[in-house]
Parts: C-alpha cells; sequence; structure tokens
C-alpha cells in the first residue's frame, strides 16, 4: 500500500513452504502498516512463523511464535532555537507463542531530541520480561545456566547521543544501567569516534564495556569490546577496508582486511586476509585468505 501522499504505508506476505516428508505448520506471515504525518507516527509491525517453516536460502531467527510490535510517536517542532523538533515514542514488541501465551516482550518508553545541526539526543526507559526457552548463561562464559523455562523481569534507563553526521569529525555515545535477569545488575557504555579524510579515508574507533552483577557462581564480570576501523576508497572502483577488534570476552584479537574490486555494475571481486589472535599470552589462533566473486547476470 503506498498513497500519493504517503499518509498510509505498509505491505503483507504470506508464504507456505513444502518439505518433502514434513509434518506440521510451514506457514508464515508478515505485516506492517503506518500512519505518518508531520506530527504522529503510529505503526503496527506483526510476524507469524509455524513450527515446521523451511527458509531454505534464508533463516528465521526462530520458530512457532507471533509476535506484535506497536509503535507510537508525537513530534513537535518550535519556531526558534537550536531544537528542531522533539518528542516522546512509545513502543512494544511481544512475542507469544503459537497457543499464545506470552515468551518475552520489551516495552520501551523514549525522548527524542533532534537539533538543527542534525546531531540527536534519546532518553530510554524500557522494561523487559523473558520465559526462557532454553537453558542460558547471562555471561555467556559457561559458568553456569540459567533452567528453561525461568521467568525473568528487568528494568533499564539510558540514554543515546550521535552527533552531527555531516561534520568531519562525528561521534556518538549510549549508555544503559539497571537490573539484570536473576537479581542482577547490568551497565553498558559503547560508543565510537570516527574522522573523514574527505573524499578517501573514513577513520572509526568504537568500544562498549559492559559489567555485570549476578548471584554467585556468576559473580561480577567485566566486558571490553574496542577496535579501530579504517576504509580507504582510493578510485570509484577500488576500496580497502582494514580493522582490528580485541574482544575480552573471548580473549580474542581480531586482524581483518578487505580489499574489493567493483570490476562492472553489482559485480565485485573481494580478496580478505584474516587473522585471529588468542590475547594472554598471544599466539595465532587461525587465519584465512579468502577469494570471492560476484557477477550481476544482467540480459
Amino acid at each position: 500500500m503506498a498513497p500519493s501522499n504517503n499518509t498510509w504505508t505498509g505491505k503483507t506476505i504470506f508464504i507456505q513452504s513444502f518439505s518433502p516428508g514434513a509434518t506440521g505448520n510451514g506457514f508464515i506471515n508478515a505485516t506492517n502498516l503506518q500512519y505518518s504525518t508531520r506530527k504522529w507516527t503510529i505503526a503496527w509491525q506483526q510476524e507469524y512463523v509455524g513450527n515446521n517453516y523451511n527458509a531454505e536460502v534464508g533463516y528465521v531467527p526462530r520458530k512457532n511464535y507471533f509476535k506484535v510490535n506497536p509503535i507510537i510517536a508525537r513530534f513537535f517542532f518550535p519556531k526558534g532555537g537550536m531544537v528542531l523538533s522533539h518528542g516522546p515514542q512509545l513502543t512494544s514488541t511481544y512475542y507469544f507463542n503459537t497457543k499464545l501465551n506470552r515468551t518475552d516482550n520489551e516495552t520501551a518508553l523514549s525522548y527524542l531530541i533532534t537539533f538543527r545541526n542534525r546531531s540527536t539526543f534519546n532518553a530510554v526507559a524500557a522494561n523487559d520480561y523473558v520465559e526462557l526457552l532454553a537453558p542460558f548463561d547471562p555471561t555467556n562464559l559457561g559458568k553456569n545456566f540459567l533452567a528453561a523455562h525461568t521467568k525473568h523481569h528487568w528494568n533499564t534507563v539510558g540514554f543515546d547521543a550521535v552527533s552531527a553526521p555531516q561534520h568531519t569529525y562525528t561521534w556518538s555515545l549510549s549508555a544503559r544501567s539497571g537490573s539484570y535477569y536473576n537479581s542482577g545488575n547490568i551497565f553498558t557504555v559503547s560508543g565510537d569516534i570516527g574522522y573523514r579524510i574527505q573524499p578517501f579515508v573514513n577513520i572509526d574507533v568504537t568500544f562498549q564495556y559492559t559489567s555485570i552483577t549476578l548471584p554467585q557462581p556468576w559473580g561480577e564480570n567485566h566486558f571490553l569490546l574496542t577496535g579501530p576501523k579504517i576504509d580507504v576508497t582510493m578510485t570509484n572502483t577500488l576500496f580497502l577496508t582494514a580493522y582490528m577488534q580485541y574482544n575480552q570476552q573471548t580473549k580474542n584479537i581480531n586482524l581483518n582486511t578487505r580489499f574489493q574490486w567493483r570490476y562492472k555494475p553489482a559485480s565485485d571481486i573481494f580478496l580478505v586476509y584474516t587473522d585471529n589472535y588468542y590475547s594472554g599470552p598471544i599466539f595465532v589462533k587461525s587465519r584465512a585468505l579468502v577469494l570471492k566473486a560476484t557477477y550481476w547476470f544482467n540480459p
């Protein structure tokens, strides 16, 4: 649905998969409907995936669920000053099994401020609920697992700040703090700093720090993920990307370099070299050199 005034937009899909010997429900549906004006955005999204749907050449995050995602946002536009627009947004994401029993949901209330230079600041408060469908380690360290079918609630607050995208220097910063799973607490902060040498080079350094405190046997855990990335545009058909990433949780250092040649529209040759190192002490875990070619058949 795409009317000329663009106020109402939406689409829906219906898919049935057929697999030899398969029994059960292989049907899926996804629907999105949105009403947008200068002051309001109201949207509804839903998904249904049967327990025997076969994506063949794709994937679905899980099966046997029904999801709804309503959104409502209101915008205010000051006549002057440094603020271009501001307003609240309420969004909820609910998952149910196909018997319509709730398995998890997140409800978030946020207030977004957009400045005239296009930088933004967003304050967020969220409530989460999850019923675990399988045993789960909230630290991913293999210390212990929360039992399947246990139910957990927690609340978090935080903010997201993003600089004006047109500047030579750019940055973003996000933080969340609150309770977490089994009587625990979580604090996470992430961001990036970027610098552009127009029109050839873009340098970006990202980081994410997470502190999780849970009852024993997990205890207090700290994780750091960080690394620089550089993109070089040599011509309109030759590109080079290189990045390094340090993952404290997995004790891994990854080095990756990718050369791309777009020899014709939508057709590329990629040459990728990757090194993975164990960080304590440093030694090579794996390395690979990969060549990939794509060709667009366009009669």
